[in-house]
């Protein structure tokens, strides 16, 4: 069994890319089986509840011009399209703490991967606010969770805020400050979004030099 713990950030749009290329390439290892663990991780922790134009962040954060921004932002549309996903404008940058803390109950709960996809969609695809308690609420229901709960946890500002935290601290501890990484039962590292056939690759052998290990010992 891999397990592979994905640490990503809804913010992050090579994200989006990484998680949909990743689930291509386990689609084509039905022979490895394999459980994608989600990680949270903030791009922008100090982002203030009313967001920011997202390209004035990026160009403050990166040192780019609007134009080299746009090339980026056309390179993304290119790989999103390549691995089934449309980008939308994302005009605005978003605080996603309590997407992170709805997502550690989507965990518990067992829907973990379809509230994330539901998340990426609404703000990388549909430009929605995924600090907005109606945006989560909406996205918990689209992954098939109880909307009730997905409220409580979100009106509750402490549910799990300390988990995710500790979380973050303990991926940031082992090294990981860019996003998406995988880690691949806790000590193969695949950093960046890579396409299908990469990861296909990478996951084959790992498994391969883990069954390896098993045999040997």
């Amino acid at each position: 069994m891999l397990k592979i713990d994905f640490v990503s950030d809804v913010a992050c749009p090579w994200c989006a890319v990484g998680l949909h290329a990743l689930e291509q390439a386990l689609a084509k290892l039905p022979d490895v089986p394999a459980q994608i663990r989600l990680q949270p991780f903030e791009l922008n922790p100090a982002m203030g509840p009313e967001g920011e134009d997202s390209t004035e962040h990026l160009s403050r954060k990166y040192g780019r011009t609007a134009a080299q921004l746009e090339e980026t932002r056309a390179y993304l549309r290119e790989r999103g399209a390549e691995v089934g996903f449309a980008f939308g404008p994302r005009t605005r940058i978003w605080n996603t703490f309590d997407a992170h803390r709805l997502l550690h109950w989507a965990g518990l709960e067992g829907r973990q991967l379809e509230l994330k996809r539901a998340l990426l969609q609404a703000y990388q695809g549909d430009d929605r606010n995924p600090s907005d308690p109606a945006v989560l609420v909406a996205a918990a229901k689209e992954a098939g969770l109880d909307e009730a709960g997905a409220r409580r946890v979100i009106e509750d500002a402490g549910a799990y805020a300390d988990e995710v935290r500790a979380a973050e601290r303990h991926w940031q501890e082992e090294g990981i400050h860019s996003v998406p990484s995988l880690i691949v039962n806790g000590q193969y590292l695949i950093q960046g979004a890579q396409p299908p056939d990469v990861l296909e690759q990478a996951l084959r052998q790992i498994a391969a030099e883990e069954e390896d290990g098993e045999a040997g010992a």
